[in-house]
């Protein structure tokens, strides 16, 4: 499936009908589903988070365009945030399957209705823009609504769609397609604004006005003021007070959280604040933010303390929600703030099925979950149990000269349980689309080539998935081996029970590999069978070595 996110701004944050209405506006349009709504009193804005296909988050968006358009008027309208129009700024972002190409298209395809059927001039931003200088959202907004009406009279500043064209009531509107923007704001212990300005201007991109030793701003030939560049590339920052919390914010746009992370800047304006006498309390992320972000901030958070990383991924979660003070203003809700947690499924999973429900579906008579799901889920156990061990054994001061050993194998070992535990699902969908593509018409010629080639993309993936599970049991297997005379050994036991799991799991996906080979050609047979036949030697032989030691310590061995 495609999916897009739109993210429009919009002037206004205190009127309570509006925000209700524009939500509304959101949950009753088709094939599109609401992430975030935060409204700001002091900003007076509000920024509306949905995604969904790209036709039907289009027409969605032109919707809300036009609701703000009747509602809003920017010729009254304050707030603390810099705005340009009643819907300030709608940026459409490829998700899944699309391209940042067809966002683009998409952008123009809006920008040229809400021109032609609302008459509000339209100006295309981030990678939608016309020239370099339109690139940056800032440089259009520049002004801000009060002097817009007469920057668009000047030809350089032409709007992309209504040319020189102003509306009074409705300002203007930037349209454009960009990557995902992280909207991040970090609370300083001050009420002055001009403190978290100052660290504002050192901190963004695009710096501060040089000045000589007397103050006065150094100019170039053309009379335009030099600038020394900030900290970060990819950052945008501005100082503003919100009397809600009253508290001075440095209010931060991250247009490439990969390059710019969110805990480098965090530490660089706590470092900032400090030299100027002050103290971060916390922040905010405004919006939603993807899981990655909050990810890489945990596990720098965690290797700064001297901690595991190899822990589940919401333990991870935490630490970096902790570490940046997300929880600050207001409690910060992994459900919903993070963006692949917001778009929720409307299926149930085994995965994530309490283990009694997992049991009673498992033993009706239905074909599916069946010996595939139970081997990744076998395999899971296995992988999560040898996990704990190498946890157990890093925080032991005993170990100390083995941690960064079991500090890579905890971190390796729980990237293969994450792993294993989508198979558990997939092999259970697999056998599904099998059913399905039985059930297929075959009366034309046409209608079986259809059939067989769904047959045999479904077979194919009912064998790749207990042979992926194959492959990372020998990957766990491989670790364990690496480290079993470098643990605690009080936990022997538990590498003799994850060694016995790895080794089931190992042996029924095998066996689910074998029944599948008889529904596809020769060579594929072959192809298959000589792989597992592989995988399943050497995990035999890695069972029997880490068993032989398992033995040994438990003094089951004749040795």
């Amino acid at each position: 499936m495609k999916l897009i996110e739109c993210v429009p701004n919009f002037s206004e944050g205190r009127n309570k009908n509006f925000i209700n209405d524009i939500k509304s506006i959101v949950n009753s349009s088709d094939h599109v589903h609401l992430l975030d709504i935060d409204p700001g009193a002091d900003t007076n804005r509000t920024v509306l988070t949905f995604v969904g296909k790209p036709e039907n988050v289009l027409e969605t968006a032109f919707n809300l365009i036009k609701y703000s358009s009747t509602v809003i008027d920017m010729s009254t309208q304050k707030g603390e945030h810099p705005r340009m129009g009643a819907t300030d700024v709608c940026p459409l972002i490829p998700l899944q399957n699309v391209t940042m190409n067809e966002c683009i298209e998409l952008s123009k395809k809006l920008g040229k209705k809400v021109w032609e059927e609302l008459s509000i001039p339209v100006f295309l931003y981030e990678n939608s823009a016309s020239s370099k200088e339109r690139k940056n959202l800032s440089n259009i907004r520049n002004g801000q609504y009060e002097g817009m009406k007469s920057k668009i009279k000047q030809k350089q500043w032409y709007a992309d769609y209504g040319l020189s064209n102003f509306n009074i009531k409705s300002g203007v509107t930037a349209i454009g397609a960009r990557e995902f923007l992280i909207a991040y704001n970090i609370n300083i212990n001050t009420t002055d604004k001009k403190i978290a300005t100052d660290i504002a201007l050192d901190i963004r991109e695009a710096g501060r006005l040089k000045r000589d030793k007397n103050g006065i701003i150094l100019r170039d030939s053309n009379g335009k003021g030099i600038k020394k560049p900030g900290k970060f590339k990819y950052c945008k920052a501005v100082g503003w007070y919100i009397d809600e919390y009253k508290q001075a914010q440095v209010s931060i746009n991250l247009t490439d959280y990969t390059k710019t992370t969110i805990y480098k800047v965090f530490e660089e304006v706590r470092k900032q604040a400090r030299k100027r006498g002050f103290r971060v309390t916390g922040s905010e992320i405004v919006g939603l933010v993807p899981k990655k972000a909050l990810i890489d901030t945990g596990i720098y958070y965690l290797k700064d303390q001297g901690k595991s990383i190899g822990i589940p991924e919401n333990d991870i979660l935490d630490v970096a929600i902790k570490s940046l003070g997300l929880s600050d203003i207001d409690y910060f809700d992994i459900s919903n703030k993070i963006i692949e947690n917001s778009i929720k499924s409307t299926s149930t999973t085994l995965l994530n099925s309490k283990i009694n429900d997992f049991a009673n579906e498992l033993s009706r008579n239905s074909y599916a979950p069946g010996g595939g799901s139970v081997a990744a889920l076998v395999g899971l156990m296995g992988s999560s149990l040898s996990c704990m061990v190498s946890n157990l054994t890093f925080e032991n001061k005993k170990f100390s000269l083995h941690k960064e050993k079991h500090f890579k194998a905890s971190f390796n070992l729980q990237n293969l349980s994450n792993e294993l535990s989508l198979l558990i699902d997939q092999d259970t969908n697999a056998y599904k689309k099998i059913i399905s593509a039985r059930r297929l018409p075959k009366k034309t010629k046409d209608q079986i080539i259809k059939r067989d080639k769904a047959l045999l993309n479904a077979t194919i993936l009912a064998i790749e998935t207990p042979h992926k599970v194959l492959e990372l049991c020998l990957k766990v297997h491989k670790i364990i081996f690496k480290v079993i005379n470098f643990i605690n050994m009080n936990c022997i036991s538990d590498i003799g029970a994850a060694n016995n799991c790895i080794l089931s799991s190992s042996k029924s996906a095998y066996l689910n590999i074998l029944i599948n080979l008889g529904d596809i050609n020769k060579n594929q047979q072959n192809k298959y069978k000589e792989s597992a036949k592989y995988y399943i030697k050497q995990v035999d032989n890695y069972y029997l070595q880490i068993n032989k030691i398992v033995d040994k310590e438990l003094g089951l061995s004749n040795d």
